[in-house]
C-alpha cells in the first residue's frame, strides 16, 4: 500500500493530491504519474492528515473546499506539526484567484493555483517547490 518514504530525486518526488472531486484526482494522479512522480491521494482532510504523516510526501495538492476539515485547515495543521511542517503545500482551489492569493499564505501555502489550471503551469508551480521538474 505505501508508495515509499520520501525521495531526493525530483523524478521519484512523492506528491499527496487531495480532492474531493473524484475526476480532478484521476486526472492529476494520472497526469503526475506518467511524469515521474508518485501519487497518493485523499478525499478529505482528515485522510490528507493521516496519509501526510504517515508518508511524508514532498508536496501536497490541496483543494480547499471540502467536507469536514477545510484545505486551509490542513495546511496549518501541517506547518504546526513538526513532522510534516517542510512539506511543501499547493492550495488547488475555485474560490477565486484574490481570495486564493490572499488567503493561502496565511495559512502556510508555498503556493496556489485556481481552478480551472492548465495541467503545464501546474506542473510548474510543482517543479519549482520540489526541483527542477522534467523540463520539455
Amino acid at each position: 500500500m505505501s508508495k515509499g518514504a520520501g525521495s531526493s530525486t525530483v523524478k521519484g518526488s512523492n506528491i499527496l493530491v487531495v480532492d474531493d472531486d473524484p475526476e480532478i484526482v484521476a486526472m492529476l494522479q494520472t497526469r503526475l504519474t506518467k511524469r515521474g512522480y508518485s501519487v497518493t491521494t485523499a478525499s478529505d482532510g482528515h485522510r490528507a492528515l493521516e496519509l501526510a504523516k504517515r508518508e511524508r510526501p514532498d508536496l501536497v495538492l490541496l483543494d480547499v473546499m471540502m467536507p469536514g476539515k477545510s484545505g486551509w485547515e490542513v495546511a496549518r495543521a501541517l506547518k504546526q506539526d513538526p513532522v510534516t511542517s517542510d512539506i511543501k503545500i499547493v492550495m488547488v482551489t475555485a474560490i477565486g484567484e484574490q481570495v486564493n492569493e490572499i488567503t493561502s499564505p496565511l495559512y502556510g501555502a508555498d503556493a496556489h493555483i485556481d481552478k480551472p489550471f492548465e495541467f503545464e503551469k501546474l506542473e510548474s508551480v510543482i517543479g519549482k517547490l520540489v526541483g527542477a521538474g522534467s523540463a520539455k
